[in-house]
């Protein structure tokens, strides 16, 4: 396969160290080394699934839309991850049931879905992969379902608040990707991030949030 190298392989496939000899040469033959700026989309909802990626580096984000146009974003696939979404139509013969589009400039390889096929049936330790990937996603995805139906907004906006800083006070993102990340209109974020504003847990400014005080946003991220 033109320009895959080993390293490439290792970096997309965490299962990599248990990968047969038979599977590494099926990658290195058959596998398909995509490459999509950010913005493009990799899949839309109702698309054949022909190809399994696996990414090398950068980032996809899965979501949905609703009839009105709110989006909200199910997970997001990072270097070493692969989209349980696709995997699910490929194994299941289904349309994709999502969007997925490039936050920022992927580089993925693709697995023709017949050759996905073949593994899960023949090798033990790749079905156990897959089912456990799925799992494990399919896990997170529960539990967002659940904080968009019994959390309140400013709950869940202090938390995700205060995992996407992490170590850091400051995020760079606009209002409306809030909204979408969290599943709801970016005028009742405004409002809610004005609320913490004028209650000096943060600073708002253009593409921006400061957090100020962490501590009372981590005890508005436990209510119930």
């Amino acid at each position: 396969m033109s320009g895959l190298v080993e390293a490439d392989i290792n970096s997309a496939f965490s299962i990599s160290p248990h990968l047969s000899a038979t599977q590494y040469r099926d990658i290195e033959e058959n596998g398909v080394l995509l490459s999509i700026e950010a913005d493009q989309f990799v899949c839309l909802e109702g698309d054949r699934c022909g190809l399994l990626p696996f990414v090398i580096e950068g980032t996809v984000r899965v979501y949905k839309v609703g009839e009105n146009g709110r989006e909200l974003t199910l997970y997001r696939i990072n270097s070493g991850e692969s989209c349980i979404l696709t995997a699910s139509c490929i194994l299941g013969s289904q349309q994709f049931p999502a969007h997925a589009r490039v936050e920022e400039t992927v580089r993925a390889i693709g697995i023709p879905s017949d050759l996905i096929l073949d593994w899960t049936e023949k090798h033990e330790v790749w079905r156990r992969f897959m089912f456990s990937m799925m799992s494990s996603r399919l896990g997170d995805v529960i539990e967002l379902v659940d904080a968009v139906t019994f959390k309140r907004l400013d709950v869940r906006l202090a938390e995700y608040l205060l995992k996407a800083t992490d170590q850091d006070v400051e995020l760079s993102i606009t209002h409306q990707d809030l909204a979408s990340d969290l599943g709801s209109a970016r005028e009742v974020i405004s409002r809610v991030l004005k609320d913490f504003e004028q209650r000096g847990l943060v600073e708002l400014k253009r593409g921006k949030i400061v957090l100020l005080k962490s501590d009372q946003l981590d005890e508005i991220s436990q209510l119930t």
